[in-house]
């Protein structure tokens, strides 16, 4: 969610707590939390030496998120890929490419969520409906991976390009889960190679 208006400013103190200039009032990072899911854009400033450190604390947010039972977004093999990126000749795509993926994410998930009520709602877990409705978000999903692929990097993206349509013709003729994450585990190799040949 975006706003016109100015976002809200919070101040870290030495001391770690942080106040929220709106409300003047003292805020914990479950606060912030609350107020990232409303739509609420806030930035936030070391009292001291005035510096930014949204990046800081949002990142330590997802973290205490992480620690929670049962709150677990982030795979452990999506992190270890994340941190191979650092420093990598494709870490400046990277940002771009998860803005990219979140932003069409957001605005395909109500629509996601209709097909996923649709299928789990005819009994224990759906049946076919609902692993049909997974695997048409998953096809939706490399389409969408390949054309901001295409947008960042026009050589891999024939690579890319390939895997996804090998992807689609294994979903039409297999309802078996298992081969599309096989065919997606082989097209990440794929990038990956790509990646260390640049």
């Amino acid at each position: 969610m975006t706003s016109d208006k100015e976002p809200t400013v919070i101040k870290k103190y030495a001391n770690r707590r942080l106040y929220h200039t709106g409300t003047s009032s003292y805020v914990t990072l479950e606060d912030l939390a609350g107020l990232v899911r409303a739509g609420e854009d806030f930035v936030v400033y070391d009292a001291k030496s005035g510096e930014d450190i949204t990046r800081s604390v949002l990142a330590q947010i997802i973290f205490d998120e992480e620690s929670k039972d049962g709150q677990n977004l982030l795979p452990i093999a999506f992190l270890r890929q994340l941190i191979r990126f650092y420093g990598d000749s494709m870490q400046a795509l990277v940002p771009r490419y998860l803005e990219f993926s979140m932003e069409n994410l957001t605005k395909e998930q109500n629509q996601f969520r209709e097909q996923m009520g649709k299928a789990f709602s005819g009994g224990a877990f759906g049946g076919a409906g609902a692993m049909d409705a997974i695997q048409a978000q998953t096809r939706a999903n490399m389409t969408m991976f390949t054309e901001a692929f295409r947008l960042f990097n026009p050589f891999a993206a024939t690579a890319a390009a390939k895997a996804q349509e090998e992807n689609v013709a294994a979903g039409a003729k297999s309802d078996d889960l298992g081969d599309l994450k096989r065919e997606l585990n082989e097209m990440r190799e794929r990038l990956d190679k790509l990646a260390k040949t640049k």
